[in-house]
């Protein structure tokens, strides 16, 4: 007899009954879930930085994962302006996935998105109605999607004509260029949103992307790799087993969580530590309360506690984690050296100096109290024998930059272990299309990911 979880916005999961009672916890909980299984691919593999890009049809979601921890947000905002208060995974969308329309505005300047075909009725390619021109007809016509194999085996063939004309009509012809042409500043300008994004929640927050791996997943993710290595500065790219579904992985080996918030404010030089002590033993009593009352089976439980912390007269605050130790179910919290120290080192990572005299206030007390799940074996994914010479199913001629490119096509998921594929390559796999650009190479390691970097040849 299963278990039957429902995954939170946070990253974890949860009982029906707490589901029920806090139903607020589920929104945007399937990005969530994407970036969860990222983390735990990743950190397998033997990457503890990664940067995710889930590339859908309507949309690209940027996260990052630090030292194996995903960063998370006290609030966000939804349609309409709605602030929905409660942790969340830091996630960053922008209006860039598959099914984004590319249109010329009357300025002239070519646009993706935010308006999108979705999957009904789909990029022009697809043959369902859609007359403007999408990411993936770009991708069509400039050969990086195989027309005669549309993953997910409900089309019998893709229209590359079709989405030539639309690509001429709506781009082409307004920008004097032939359909090659517009095809690439499609996806020029595509890729650049994407390389902007990975640079909000990396560069612009004190990390350095060249430190990290990119992780890109969902239907789309893997066709653009190669333009974000080489457009953000990042050293390599780890992509999945199976992109197309690594948000529901996410939901199968997501841990249980339980988190709360208590609004402290109050300065650092006036903090009541046998209160802020009490708050976190009440946190954690309860916290582990409903993880007995879900009867799941965990191999550990975790707790984490941070603060919200600012200097007096700042309206952003940063989150600072605390070491404390529980021995039979006691909390020993942090002396207030500890709390200060703590905050210095974050504020300084993040904005690369302190200010001077500035009084510290804790805003928000935030503890989750964790049940770590059972995960099942990634290595199991890996393929079993096989050679690369029998994963070659042909070639196909593919544009990269301003060239056409005679480019080798490999069927992924029969690639051995070990094997390393120089681009230009295309691995192909029911969920997802791998591109390999030119002076990249892709070599499969022990858990069938696919490592790719700058090439030794």
């Amino acid at each position: 007899r299963g278990e039957f979880l429902i995954v939170q916005s946070n990253g974890g999961v949860m009982s029906t009954e707490t589901a029920c009672s806090l139903p607020v916890r589920t929104a945007l909980s399937g990005p969530a879930a994407g970036v969860i299984a990222a983390g735990h691919i990743a950190k397998t593999a033997g990457f503890e930085d990664v940067i995710t890009g889930d590339m859908g049809g309507t949309s690209f979601d940027v996260a990052l994962i630090s030292k194996g921890q995903s960063m998370l947000s006290p609030q966000t905002s939804i349609d309409f302006g709605m602030v929905v208060r409660t942790p969340m995974i830091e996630i960053t969308t922008i209006g860039a996935g598959g099914g984004s329309i590319a249109w010329v505005d009357k300025g002239g300047l070519l646009n993706i998105g935010p308006e999108s075909a979705g999957s009904t009725p789909g990029p022009v390619a697809y043959g369902q109605g859609n007359t403007r021109p999408t990411v993936t007809d770009a991708n069509v016509v400039l050969g990086r999607i195989d027309p005669d194999n549309p993953i997910g085996g409900k089309l019998d063939r893709l229209d590359v004509d079709a989405a030539g004309r639309a690509i001429d009509a709506h781009v082409g012809s307004k920008l004097g260029l032939s359909t090659t042409e517009a095809a690439e500043a499609i996806l020029t300008v595509a890729n650049s949103r994407m390389a902007g994004a990975i640079r909000l929640v990396s560069i612009e927050r004190g990390f350095d992307p060249k430190r990290f791996a990119f992780m890109p997943f969902g239907g789309g993710g893997a066709l653009h790799t190669g333009a974000m290595l080489k457009d953000v500065g990042i050293g390599r790219a780890i992509v999945p087993r199976h992109p197309g579904v690594t948000s529901a992985m996410g939901c199968v080996i997501a841990d249980m969580r339980q988190d709360f918030v208590q609004t402290i404010n109050a300065l650092t030089s006036g903090l009541d530590l046998e209160a802020l002590k009490h708050l976190m033993q009440r946190h954690v009593d309860e916290g582990n309360a409903l993880l007995d009352a879900a009867k799941s089976r965990f191999e550990a439980r975790d707790v984490v506690v941070e603060l919200d912390m600012a200097y007096v007269g700042q309206t952003h605050t940063v989150a600072v984690p605390l070491e404390i130790s529980i021995k039979g179910g006691v909390v020993r919290a942090a002396s207030l050296q500890q709390i200060e120290d703590a905050f210095d080192d974050v504020y300084r990572a993040a904005y690369g100096r302190l200010l001077k005299n500035g009084a510290r206030r804790v805003m928000n007390l935030r503890t989750a109290v964790i049940g770590r799940r059972p995960k099942f074996d990634l290595s199991s994914l890996a393929p079993v024998g096989g050679s690369i010479e029998a994963a070659r199913t042909g070639t196909r001629a593919v544009h990269f930059g301003d060239a056409w490119h005679d480019t080798a096509i490999f069927d992924r998921l029969t690639l051995p272990v070990g094997a390393v594929v120089e681009g230009p390559a295309i691995l192909v796999q029911p969920d997802t299309t791998v591109l390999i650009d030119p002076g990249l190479s892709g070599r499969v390691d022990a858990f069938g990911n696919t490592i790719i970097e700058l090439s030794e040849a």
